[in-house]
């Protein structure tokens, strides 16, 4: 299988999984960018998997219906464009021969859900899916959902196999790695890895896909026990060392960080 970003917008992406004639696209809120990707490559459109209700992640889909030959996949408590297929927590989605795993991730929506896929076959590392609730070196803003909630869904992304490839839907990386490096300034490898995706975006590549290992080791929102993250935390206000309590300073503080 072939893993694609597609640009879209400003900082979007839109992931395409492809094995040379048939693809699954990811959050398509913009048709443009994924007609050409399809034209340019010979490929049909073999389903749409959407993550949450946003414009930016649903927008295309109409335009995109008329050459879809299978189902669009979408969290059954979000009000997604009709007609799709309602997912939940523990449900599966079924594409091109592969299975995706249904992850509940409330926190940016309520009904957030994410897309796991334990095997792309030929021994390829798993790949998450999972919209505006994880980025790299940081999360989305709490629209609809609470710190406890983010907290609870970011634990349950953390708990995935370390060399899942993590597909988010925006190129926040480096603002991301500079509220990071506020918060744990003596983190090493956040400075390597600040260091490492400055160069790519320098050459125009985007840093995505992550891993799971790497969020793990550098993103603040996924170390909410870390010392010197929750001391931040309690810095900037925290009431008290607990997970949730630690990432709701975090994200009030990363709203107005510059």
């Amino acid at each position: 299988m072939n893993l694609v970003a597609l640009p879209a917008f400003s900082d979007n992406y839109i992931w395409m999984l492809h094995d040379d004639h048939q693809a699954i696209v990811v959050d398509p809120g913009d048709a443009a960018p994924v007609a050409a990707a399809l034209d340019a490559r010979g490929l049909a459109l073999a389903a749409i998997l959407v993550t949450h209700h946003h414009p930016d992640h649903v927008g295309g889909l109409a335009a995109l219906r008329p050459r879809l030959q299978g189902p669009v996949f979408g969290p059954a408590r979000e009000a997604i464009p009709p007609p799709f297929e309602p997912l939940a927590d523990g449900d599966s989605a079924s594409a091109l021969g592969l299975s995706f795993q249904v992850i509940d991730v409330p926190g940016h929506t309520a009904g957030h859900i994410a897309y796991f896929l334990p095997s792309a076959g030929d021994g390829q590392a798993p790949i998450l899916f999972c919209g505006d609730t994880l980025f790299s070196g940081g999360c989305g803003r709490l629209f609809e959902g609470t710190p406890a909630q983010m907290h609870h869904s970011l634990g349950r992304l953390a708990a995935l196999p370390g060399n899942t490839r993590v597909c988010c839907a925006h190129e926040y990386t480096e603002s991301n790695l500079r509220f990071a490096g506020a918060v744990e300034p003596a983190n090493a490898a956040l400075a390597a890895y600040t260091a490492a995706c400055r160069a790519l975006r320098a050459q125009g590549l985007p840093t995505l896909p992550s891993t799971i290992a790497q969020e793990r080791a550098i993103n603040p929102f996924m170390r909410c026990e870390a010392p010197d993250v929750i001391s931040a935390a309690l810095d900037q206000g925290a009431a008290d060392r607990s997970g949730p309590a630690v990432l709701g300073a975090l994200r009030e503080w990363k709203n107005h960080f510059r």
